[in-house]
């Protein structure tokens, strides 16, 4: 990623804590260390879901580990349990490049970046949304400039860059192209949905445009048959 977060002003940018993180501060050596010297699992959990626990003792098919956060102890056959990624890896943005790709480590990517206010993150094509119930000042015509004819990897996750990738894909191939919003009821389609409509109509709009009045009658159609496109298509949400 392109953005290096470690010269970005906060005061001036705020709504860039929202995107992404200083990986300077996630990757740092002493977290690298006692990850090293404990030997970190991560176990089930019953209230928690999966919780970093260390081994203790080894017996046969079960182990006695001692839960990070609690210090408490308790016995897991060796099954439950499963590899934890280095501290490198905290709030990774794109989950494909997980070492220990599990179900404990994606789990603990998109909380750890939730916490964070951090709601897009990648799996490998596929850009997951957790929904924060709440505004974020990462929808504004400065956010859309940032993302606007950047490739995906130049950007920090959102659905800005998905919906640019694929406007900027029907331009180059003069082929059709769709975005899938899917989830549970109350898991935020509608709402992206109008974020993709939204960046659509501002980058499409702000084309460079000729002076005669011919090119500008074909750019406008072709606008506007493009947003026409789109729209048919997400109303099948």
């Amino acid at each position: 990623m392109s953005l290096d977060m470690s010269r970005v002003d906060m005061n001036s940018d705020p709504e860039l804590k929202f995107l992404a993180v200083d990986r300077t501060v996630v990757t740092d050596p002493t977290k690298a260390a006692e990850w090293a010297a404990k030997r970190l699992f991560r176990i089930p959990h019953e209230t928690l879901g999966f919780v970093a626990a260390s081994v203790k003792v080894e017996r046969g098919d079960e182990l006695e580990v001692e839960i990070v956060e609690t210090n408490k102890k308790c016995v897991v056959n060796k099954d439950d349990v499963q590899k934890m990624n280095p501290p490198r890896f905290n709030k990774v943005e794109d989950m494909a490049e997980l070492t220990c790709l599990n179900e404990a480590s994606v789990l603990y990517n998109l909380k750890d970046r939730y916490y964070s206010g951090l709601i897009y993150t990648y799996s490998g094509l596929f850009c997951v949304v957790v929904n924060p119930y709440k505004k974020l000042p990462i929808y504004t015509d400065k956010i859309i400039e940032l993302y606007k004819g950047k490739k995906r990897h130049e950007v920090p996750p959102h659905i800005f860059s998905v919906t640019d990738g694929a406007y900027r894909s029907m331009l180059q191939d003069r082929e059709d192209q769709s975005i899938l919003c899917t989830g549970e009821s109350g898991a935020g389609k509608t709402e992206n949905t109008k974020k993709v409509i939204q960046y659509l109509a501002y980058v499409a709009s702000s084309k460079p445009r000729t002076s005669t009045s011919t090119s500008l009658h074909s750019v406008s159609f072709e606008n506007f048959c493009f947003m026409f496109q789109f729209i048919l298509i997400l109303m099948y949400l």
